[in-house]
């Protein structure tokens, strides 16, 4: 069987031998108050004091999965779509995305508590241990959550949701691998994934802490970013990601993934794998700054391995090396050159789907903004979503992608909704099957 835009992946129960002979993609082309609320805000509250003393003597290393879950609030919509899937694992995985496993501690403060904190807006930058206890000291008092955080997490759990059983016979097998550490936010991780039917499968590092993610949201909605990485800047290729691997049909690198020392190797050896089981190799950019800095980098595994890359409008152009000047639909148009399937979000702009040197405009669809970041993941959950589906009609693959973004752009938070996910995925399945195109999963 051909693995293209113009069939379904194969249902996990393929023979492996008849997985190994799929070729890629050149086949085709070259929260509201409850009762209770005023106690969870005084608990949260001394659940930050507790997060916040010492950050390792009493602070967040000592805190329980309990105490970390409560410091947020329990997603009712995890909850709900887990009840109808199996907990076995399957014979092949639909999607595996390897990236950065972090924590995710999000508040709202005031431009003076940057300041106070010699913190420049909007930028995002590393933390050791000490500064990551000196900020949470610091957001004493200030309401924030826990989550489990990522680009690459966002795509995964919006494209889980767009497949839930009650819209096909069978869920999306969904995955992610990565490093984290034996510890509460460890389990915190793998256990909010799981309440979304993401599998997180690789095997937690023994005595190493947990990366995680201080996000500062000023009301001017910029967003600034302190990653401590703990454990997530170690991800090693082994042979039971080899073996996560070699059963797989597509296979997604996080660009984050390119700052980490030595990962390179990892993830040239894991593009080598997925190639060499007939997998599509998924990249996503992730930042233009981690563009410039490791541009050789990003184009051995782009240039050598990858089916579909997901970047905006900049991350294009850097990888271009185009000015700013230089339309998105240019950038678009070159990069189809080398890579078979490409996806350029420009924000309010639209977006474009690049192929064989052509781009094919997606008109954005409408909203009211009300929270821009995770547009972009959302919008690859989309892209991915038409693939699995076997979907042909590009503009309607980016239709539904543009679609999926601008509903995660009009609510708070970065996540795709259960509900919004299964209407979303609906409506698609709806035109589909009116124009005639096979949209079952299924071999």
């Amino acid at each position: 069987m051909a693995f293209s835009l113009l069939s379904p992946i194969p249902a996990f129960n393929i023979s492996a031998s008849k997985a190994s002979s799929l070729s890629p993609l050149y086949s085709f082309y070259h929260p509201k108050p409850t009762h209770g609320a005023k106690s969870r805000i005084a608990e949260k509250r001394h659940l930050g004091l507790m997060v916040s003393r010492n950050d390792g003597a009493g602070g967040l290393d000592d805190m329980d999965e309990g105490q970390i879950e409560r410091i947020g609030n329990q997603d009712e919509d995890d909850d709900e779509f887990m009840q109808g899937h199996a907990a076995n694992s399957p014979e092949r995985w639909d999607v595996l995305g390897l990236g950065q496993a972090m924590v995710d501690f999000s508040g709202v403060v005031d431009d003076g508590f940057l300041e106070k904190l010699g913190l420049e807006k909007g930028t995002r930058r590393l933390i050791n241990h000490e500064e990551r206890g000196k900020v949470l000291q610091a957001m004493d008092g200030c309401s924030y959550k826990a989550a489990a955080g990522g680009s690459l997490s966002n795509t995964l759990v919006a494209l889980a949701r767009l497949g839930c059983p009650s819209i096909t016979d069978r869920p999306f097998n969904v995955a992610m691998a990565g490093s984290i550490a034996g510890d509460p936010l460890g389990s915190f991780y793998r256990t909010k994934l799981r309440r979304a039917n993401v599998n997180f499968l690789s095997a937690p590092i023994n005595d190493g802490t947990t990366g995680t993610v201080i996000v500062l949201t000023t009301p001017d909605a910029q967003r600034t970013m302190l990653a401590y990485q703990g454990t997530s800047s170690v991800v090693n290729y082994d042979s039971c990601l080899a073996s996560l691997i070699s059963k797989t049909n597509v296979f997604v690198v996080e660009g984050y993934l390119f700052e980490l020392p030595d990962t390179i190797r990892t993830i040239t050896k894991a593009c080598e794998e997925a190639h060499k089981n007939g997998a599509l190799v998924a990249v996503t950019a992730s930042d233009v700054s981690c563009i410039e800095r490791h541009y050789d980098d990003f184009w051995d595994i782009v240039g050598n391995y990858a089916d579909i890359i997901f970047a905006n409008s900049d991350e294009a152009r850097a990888f271009c090396h185009f000015s700013a000047e230089e339309s998105p639909i240019s950038a678009t148009r070159y990069l189809s050159h080398f890579v078979p399937f490409v996806s350029v979000t420009d924000g309010i702009n639209g977006s474009y789907i690049g192929v064989k040197g052509e781009a094919i405009y997606i008109a954005p669809s409408p909203c009211v903004p009300v929270d821009t970041c995770g547009a972009g993941d959302a919008y690859a959950s989309g892209i991915l979503y038409g693939i699995l589906r076997g979907v042909s009609d590009l503009k309607g693959m980016g239709d539904l992608a543009a679609t999926i973004a601008a509903t995660v752009v009009g609510q708070q938070g970065t996540r795709l909704r259960v509900q919004d996910a299964v209407e979303l995925a609906r409506s698609h399945d709806f035109r589909l099957n009116s124009s005639g195109v096979r949209t079952d999963v299924g071999s």
